[in-house]
């Protein structure tokens, strides 16, 4: 289910779980949408009347968007390819099911003209193409002019680094997921020091729950400037 919060630095621990509206599920997992990540959201909600039929899922490692792009995979019944798997001949079977998600664009090398035939294609058959990527295409190195041309012409759905409300909902819901009542102080400090990645923040409370658990201690502000300060280092 994807959800969204209002920016409201005050809000309780427990508030920030329940004062998030809710939205019909589209995934197998909650969606928290706060205005870091809203605008990526919005693009995904205009399919099917993506321009060109493609669109580019971008933003840093671990800031959601196979999370985003499975939401998309479940509402549009759209398969799943690795760039691995993007060649000439095997591009027609890509578009089957009439919308594919290929992860991971633009980090390694890949077969290019059967990125430019399945844009081709997709576009021939009114089918849509979702590609993920943590570099914008247009700055994909690549050697085909058309494609490049092509690549600079696909709209962008940008997912930002993490908020403080997006922060606050993503540590609440971690420390839950472990059946850890934190207090809001924590959460707070936690926010104010860390670094901005959905991804840390699995970290420090994965370090904090084994610490806690280890030392037979309660996780407060003192345990989480100890283990934020390994982070900092």
């Amino acid at each position: 289910m994807i959800m969204r919060g209002d920016n409201d630095n005050s809000a309780s621990a427990q508030q920030l779980v329940f004062d998030l509206k809710h939205r019909p599920a589209m995934g197998r997992d909650d969606f928290l949408v706060t205005a870091s990540n809203s605008d990526a959201v919005d693009a995904i909600d205009t399919w099917p009347n993506w321009q060109h039929h493609c669109l580019a899922l971008v933003g840093p490692p671990a800031s959601g968007k196979t999370h985003l792009a499975n939401v998309w995979q479940i509402a549009s019944g759209a398969l799943v390819k690795p760039v691995s798997a993007l060649t000439f001949d095997a591009v027609p079977g890509f578009l089957t099911a009439g919308a594919v998600v290929i992860e991971d664009m633009g980090g390694e090398a890949f077969e290019e003209s059967a990125l430019f035939h399945l844009l081709n294609l997709a576009r021939e058959g009114q089918a849509s193409v979702l590609l993920t990527s943590s570099i914008p295409p247009a700055h994909w190195p690549v050697k085909l002019p058309d494609l490049a041309s092509r690549l600079r012409a696909i709209t962008l759905a940008q997912l930002n680094p993490p908020d403080d409300v997006l922060l606050r909902a993503v540590l609440v819901k971690l420390f839950a997921d472990r059946q850890l009542m934190v207090e809001v102080n924590v959460i707070n400090y936690l926010v104010l020091r860390m670094e901005r990645s959905i991804k840390t923040a699995a970290s420090v409370v994965a370090e904090l729950d084994q610490v806690a658990l280890s030392r037979k201690v309660k996780i407060g502000q003192r345990l989480a400037r100890e283990v934020l300060e390994k982070y900092q280092a």
